[in-house]
């Protein structure tokens, strides 16, 4: 029996293409180039090993116990501006997915419409967000739920779009064979498919928004992350590691929710279909 090589490509001559082997090379080539504008220095980099090891031993110090229920209180609120702003997103982009997507937009002017917003909501960081709405609304979490939100609308309308455009369209057709208008078959033949991708960029983009969040308190927007600046700024190690404990326990649970969510989900339409 012949035996096939892994390193045999399924070429006529088992060698790689020449146009992949061009395009991997140009994007070697000009990566080199390049370097210096991003100030990559290996010897830097390999120097600043023993300082980024004695910044993380001093985190490895006995925590201020007296600081866990402010923690908690920080935390809970942090935890709330990624729900709310993750359900106000959610609430604006479903129907800005729906018109966003080729196959779903009443006409195409409104598709290149709608599409270029949310690259305009996207564009921009969370963090230059906050900056604004602190500027308009003042410090606090308010300006951190509206910069979440904003983005997050950019994201999701885009992704729910997407979703929405590989759906099936011979279901579809079946929707509008039985006199299903407009709206109905939106609801009833392209929602239903795109569910399970839906719920799965809820939860990827509730993660997100936990990690954004930590960050706005960087221009005073709430939550934890004012707290996890000033111990850094304040070296105060014995309050970072609690903080990251609990940053870190938060998301994992939220990963371990999103898959028990997002396979029930699968699994119930694969059962109905």
């Amino acid at each position: 029996m012949t035996q096939i090589s892994i390193w045999r490509w399924p070429t006529h001559n088992g060698l790689p293409p020449l146009p992949a082997v061009a395009s991997v090379v140009t994007v070697l080539t000009a990566m080199w180039l390049t370097v210096s504008l991003v100030e990559v220095d290996v010897a830097r980099l390999v120097g600043s090993l023993s300082k980024m090891l004695s910044f993380a031993g001093n985190m490895f110090v006995m925590p201020d116990w007296k600081y866990l229920p402010q923690l908690l209180v920080k935390m809970l609120e942090t935890i709330e501006m990624t729900f709310l702003a993750t359900a106000i997103a959610l609430f604006v982009s479903l129907p800005l997915g729906l018109l966003a997507a080729r196959n779903a937009t009443p006409h195409v002017i409104i598709y290149r419409l709608v599409r270029d917003l949310l690259s305009l909501m996207r564009a921009l960081p969370e963090l230059v967000w906050a900056l604004v709405f602190v500027s308009a609304v003042g410090l606090g979490t308010l300006p951190g739920v509206m910069a979440l939100a904003f983005v997050t609308v950019g994201f999701m309308g885009k992704f729910f779009a997407e979703s929405i455009e590989v759906v099936d369209h011979k279901q579809v057709e079946g929707v509008t064979a039985h006199g299903a208008g407009w709206f109905q078959v939106r609801i009833f033949g392209m929602l239903p498919q795109a569910l399970p991708d839906f719920i799965g960029t809820v939860m990827y983009i509730l993660d997100h928004n936990l990690r954004a969040a930590t960050v706005l308190g960087l221009v005073g927007a709430g939550g934890i992350g004012y707290d996890l600046v000033m111990s850094m700024r304040l070296f105060q190690y014995d309050r970072l590691l609690p903080i990251a404990v609990a940053i870190y326990l938060v998301v994992t649970l939220l990963d371990r929710f999103s898959d028990q969510l997002r396979s029930r989900i699968i699994h119930g339409v694969q059962a109905k279909i």
